[in-house]
């Protein structure tokens, strides 16, 4: 089991200081957006930095990237089909990041659609998606398709279900809002959306979730599912005839959505 702690940056971005099996005082960092806030967490807390995991190019993700590499000398790994800051290593999907230091080892999946070259890194019963999987929702769509989207998520949602999701923006409330107003009688829906409530009155956040609670929540998970496309369809005013146009509607609708 991976030990893994949020770093707090700009209003709702997380980076993930994931700590190394053999030495927890060794940390690799996923998605530094910005170099404050990582410095201030690894000298606060002793801890020495082994390397940098960027999931795509933009710039909350990859802001602090240079300003730390002043720092800390140590390699980085990005997508190949993206331009990273730190000459970071090329990363294509089925690609193995081995992290020795760490006694780490993370396959690489692409999933491209909120960004054209969009990465994650799967291992030790975890995924770091970036902004590809939201709690209770998913990314938009600046650089990619719908269609491409959808398979991203269904390569995601076949991990096993207990693969601990870590995304990298608290939005759950919001995207379970919505989630509520797509299936309005799920109950994991409206329960969850309580036990966040209270985290996050608490500032405690609400990610990861579990790929198993995220198939009960996330309507961008469940487009097969009858309660989905038939909300869909009363969005768009007429029958969709594939999961990738139930996608394409709900993720069109949630670009809009206001929450009542």
């Amino acid at each position: 089991m991976l030990e893994v702690t949020p770093i707090k940056a700009f209003s709702d971005n997380y980076i993930w200081s994931i700590h190394g099996r053999l030495d927890r005082n060794l940390v690799a960092i996923v998605d530094p957006g910005d170099a404050r806030p990582v410095l201030e967490f690894l000298s606060a807390n002793q801890l020495q930095l082994a390397s940098i995991l960027i999931t795509h190019h933009h710039a909350d993700h990859v802001g602090g990237v240079e300003e730390i590499l002043r720092a800390h000398s140590v390699p980085v790994y990005g997508p190949a089909g993206e331009r990273i800051p730190g000459n970071p290593k090329p990363l294509h999907e089925n690609d193995v990041v081995q992290l020795n230091s760490l006694g780490l080892r993370f396959e690489v999946l692409d999933i491209p659609g909120h960004t054209a070259g969009h990465i994650a890194y799967v291992g030790h019963g975890a995924a770091f998606c970036g902004d590809t999987l939201f709690s209770g929702g998913c990314g938009r769509l600046f650089e990619g398709t719908a269609e491409q989207m959808a398979t991203s998520l269904s390569k995601l949602a076949a991990l096993d279900e207990s693969t601990k999701m870590f995304c990298a923006h608290e939005y759950t409330i919001s995207n379970l809002r919505f989630a509520a107003a797509v299936e309005p009688a799920n109950k994991h829906v409206a329960d969850h959306l309580q036990w966040c409530l209270e985290q996050r009155r608490l500032d405690a956040p609400t990610v990861p979730s579990t790929l198993a609670l995220e198939h009960s929540v996330n309507p961008f998970l469940r487009c097969t599912f009858d309660t989905v496309k038939q909300a869909a369809e009363a969005h768009v005013g007429h029958k969709l005839d594939s999961s990738v146009a139930v996608f394409a509607a709900i993720r069109t609708w949630k670009d809009h959505f206001r929450a009542a």
